[in-house]
């Protein structure tokens, strides 16, 4: 058996070993649902929040005091504008009112009233309108002014409104909102998976400290292939826990409305669909090896666990740190902070996914990929000869240079 076969048979197995350690567990379980668990605990905050907010706003009203011949204009011309505004910024219902001679004190009463919250009152003419607001409801105002304005031109016309037909057509081309979207989505996806998952690497290693079972690997195995294999084991269990997330998440989105649905097919990358998503699976590849390695190397040095969630903190800082720096260069294409970004090799999967979605050239891939790859190789190593001199207090072999020295 070749010294290579051998060292790539030991890294194997250290990695099933990790593997096994880690799925065949019921904690396991718990890391699986955990997604599940802070939905759940956001959920019911946002539905009590909701639920307050939706209380009070169904008591919100906006009120017309107008003549009895401007109320069909200002009905028609509230059906016109409703419909441009949505979510939270849509106004309280209109409610028509028979106009009173006294109408600024009737409005300043309304506005007083403590059984109904009117955020805004209409009076006068559509000639001469007079808005009276609360002091937080300026929005209010403005779209009972634009109510007001909509009504005045209905009056003037004198005629039917024309019925507008919208045709919906589906465009194949991707646009460049599309591109740009599906570009910050690539990069928050791959950020937000290594910031869940490759953050279990740190402590893989103080436990085994504590049990001097490191120490036993160590003799019988070379330290490289000990942090290569442990962090095979830790990839295996992530695409184990997206496998199952992406299964879940695709069957989930069969059952969206036609609108979400086809506002979500918009987020089509440069390159095409199914490219992307082999690019994207080996990005979030390279991002979890090279952040991998890195706590890996670092955890490795941290004898308890208490030493472990020390380090959780600046792990996290590095993370949201790449995912700016990526952000941003998506943000600004071929400008130096996207060049820079690319290149440094922690957020250089983060960018290049981006890139993904906003570009069709496929040799800057091969080559970041590439790229990436020889730098896991040199965290692995350096962390390997990190651990072998800080923590096992023993050299590693002289370098070849300086054992030619010794023998002339």
């Amino acid at each position: 058996m070749s010294p290579l076969h051998r060292q790539i048979r030991q890294t194997l197995t250290i990695a099933r070993r990790d593997f096994t350690a880690t799925v065949f567990t019921p904690i396991f379980l718990l890391f699986l649902f955990a997604p599940v668990i802070m939905t759940s605990f956001g959920a019911i905050g946002g539905m009590g929040a909701a639920s307050v907010t939706q209380g009070s706003a169904d008591k919100s009203r906006l009120v017309a005091m107008l003549p009895e011949g401007s109320a069909a204009v200002v009905r028609a011309a509230d059906a016109q504008l409703r419909p441009l505004v949505r979510g939270d910024a849509t106004p309280p219902p209109l409610t028509l009112h028979p106009a009173v001679r006294s109408a600024p004190n009737v409005a300043r009463a309304m506005l007083d009233a403590h059984e109904t919250d009117v955020n805004a009152v209409l009076y006068g003419t559509l000639a001469q309108p007079v808005i009276a607001y609360g002091t937080a409801n300026r929005a209010d105002a403005r779209y009972l002014a634009a109510v007001a304005r909509q009504a005045a031109l209905l009056q003037r016309a004198g005629a039917a409104t024309p019925d507008v037909r919208m045709e919906r057509i589906a465009t194949t081309a991707p646009t460049v909102g599309g591109r740009n979207a599906a570009a910050f989505f690539a990069v928050f996806g791959i950020f937000f998976l290594t910031l869940f998952l490759s953050g279990q690497v740190v402590g893989t290693m103080a436990e085994e400290r504590n049990n001097k079972v490191i120490e036993i690997l160590a003799a019988a195995v070379p330290l490289e292939s000990v942090f290569l294999g442990k962090l095979l084991g830790m990839y295996g269990v992530a695409m184990l826990f997206v496998a199952f997330w992406g299964t879940v998440l695709s069957q989930i989105g069969m059952l969206l409305p036609g609108d979400v649905g086809a506002d979500i097919r918009q987020l089509r990358p440069a390159i095409g669909l199914l490219p992307f998503a082999v690019l994207f699976a080996a990005y979030f590849t390279t991002a979890f090896l090279l952040l991998g390695s890195v706590f890996l190397g670092v955890g490795a040095q941290a004898a308890t666990m208490r030493e472990v969630q020390m380090l959780s903190l600046p792990i996290t800082i590095i993370q949201v740190a790449m995912f700016g720096l990526a952000s941003s260069a998506v943000s600004h294409p071929g400008s130096a902070l996207t060049t820079a970004s690319e290149l440094f090799p922690l957020s250089s999967p983060f960018a290049m996914a981006g890139r993904a979605a906003s570009g069709a050239q496929w040799w800057p891939h091969l080559a970041a990929l590439a790229w990436q790859l020889l730098w896991v190789a040199v965290f692995i190593t350096i962390g390997a000869r990190l651990f072998r001199r800080g923590v096992l207090q023993s050299g590693s072999a002289k370098p070849a240079w300086k054992r030619l020295f010794a023998r002339r």
